[in-house]
């Protein structure tokens, strides 16, 4: 094969009019509203960045700036949410930044994005079944029932672990509701992003009559520095709606609801984000902050037990329903990678009933279990951050090149400020990368490493793009 044709199969790009025309024996079924998918980006958002990450990163990485740290981010998430707005009005399909890369950058960019989600939304959907675990087992402290100390973390995250069990069990219990359908996932969606919303504003209610502006002080305890690699470390907490995108194509009108969705969960999102942390940040000494349970230990702090119960209670059906976005999330990007032919079609087989893949979703439910019981989450963490920034990079190169390339094509959303927005999304998000540790980029490149070992062995020749090209030759 000469240079010019490998250079023509890596370019190649789907086109936006045979995307909508997949074959109907690989498709999904429509059944989400607008406020069933913006309560699933709700529900990706907030979670683990407020009931648990929050509170961590303010005890050792940033203090009471920790609230600079979640407003950088949203601005780096908000920027790039314009831009995958724009993508949703004109390719509401499953797969996202992968879909979206494919039109526009060519299969490799596409297949690059696509195989990184695949580990970070799998490793999303561990670190906060981890988070869920830890109130859990609050909870259980609360009414004095002690689970023997191995079944309690993974090894090294205290005495005598050895896995988290209550973790591994959230994440199979997801897939599980994932594998009922998608008309379930959006009733449970919204019925528990509503207790959750509820939960966070009978905090700040409740919270704000309790906080001592002297826990405030000193502001930047680690330094101004540390603002950015807190929010590099929190970033992953502000960016459920690039999950609830992959479910496009299982909206009733993906082309109008999806970009205002995308809008309206984040901003709900960051008004909540913001709130929250000056509560909590305000409520206790941040050295005295847990960094695992941290509001129901600051309520329980001035002696309020019986709302720390509540909150535990309330954190975990809020924290289930980010799981369950991610794992939508990468379950409907490997969908769409193997209906597409760069993973086997195998993968792409849906349930004949329910429509949703199966196959994928307990193989994903039994991965992120697997992650969650026996990982420590600073490590899973640290994971899912670089390729999610990865991903608005690329969607965001994307929306310039798809605005250059395609300036007709129908758009339900135009972003502004063109190309000002995409690329302050493109310089927040390198910026964040390079705050990330370098234990990150070795696992990062170990798995884009392997992923293009895939593609060069298998995805190149069997993509449906390679076989039409053949078929027509």
């Amino acid at each position: 094969m000469s240079l010019a044709e490998l250079r023509g199969q890596l370019l190649r790009r789907k086109p936006i009019e045979q995307v909508d025309e997949e074959s109907t024996d690989h498709q999904l079924a429509r059944s989400l509203g607008l406020w069933q998918l913006t309560a699933i980006g709700v529900g990706g958002i907030i979670g683990a960045g407020i009931f648990t990450l929050a509170g961590s990163v303010a005890h050792s990485v940033t203090g009471p700036s920790v609230l600079l740290s979640f407003l950088i981010a949203g601005v780096a998430s908000a920027a790039a949410a314009l831009c995958y707005a724009e993508f949703a009005g004109m390719v509401p399909k499953a797969g996202s930044a992968y879909t979206y890369g494919y039109v526009s950058l060519g299969e490799l960019a596409g297949w690059f994005i696509g195989w990184d989600l695949l580990l970070e939304y799998v490793a999303v959907a561990a670190v906060v079944a981890i988070g869920v675990s830890g109130y859990f087992r609050f909870l259980l402290e609360q009414v004095e029932l002690t689970p023997p100390d191995w079944m309690m973390g993974a090894a090294g995250t205290g005495d005598g672990h050895v896995v988290d069990v209550f973790a591994m069990l959230f994440c199979l219990g997801t897939a599980w509701l994932l594998s009922r359908g998608i008309r379930s996932v959006g009733r449970f969606e919204t019925v528990a992003v509503g207790i959750k919303v509820a939960l966070v504003v009978l905090i700040v209610a409740l919270g704000v009559f309790h906080i001592d502006s002297a826990n405030y002080t000193p502001y930047f305890p680690f330094g101004s520095g540390a603002v950015w690699t807190g929010a590099a470390t929190v970033f992953f907490a502000v960016f459920g709606y690039d999950a609830m995108s992959t479910a496009a194509e299982e909206s009733t009108d993906g082309k109008k609801h999806l970009p205002k969705a995308i809008l309206y969960s984040l901003a709900i999102a960051m008004v909540l984000y913001v709130l929250a942390t000056l509560v909590l940040t305000g409520m206790q000494k941040y050295t005295e902050i847990s960094p695992t349970s941290g509001f129901s230990t600051a309520f329980e702090s001035v002696g309020l037990p019986g709302v720390a119960n509540i909150i535990a209670i309330g954190a975990i059906v809020g924290i289930v329903t980010v799981v369950l976005t991610f794992m939508l999330g990468v379950t409907r990007v490997w969908f769409a990678m193997s209906r597409d032919g760069l993973l086997p079609q195998w993968f792409a087989k849906t349930h004949p009933v329910r429509k949703v893949p199966t196959r994928v979703t307990w193989i994903v439910g039994i991965g992120s279990a697997l992650m969650a019981g026996f990982l420590d989450i600073t490590v899973v963490a640290e994971l899912t951050n670089i390729g999610i920034l990865m991903a608005f990079i690329v969607v965001s190169v994307a929306v310039i090149v798809q605005r250059r390339t395609r300036p007709d094509a129908p758009r339900e959303f135009r972003l502004p400020l063109m190309p000002v927005v995409p690329l302050i999304g493109i310089g927040f998000s390198l910026y964040l990368i390079w705050s990330l540790p370098w234990e990150t980029w070795v696992r990062f490149l170990v798995w884009l490493a392997v992923g293009l070992a895939v593609y060069f062995g298998y995805s190149r020749s069997h993509s449906l793009l390679q076989r039409e090209n053949t078929s027509t030759a």
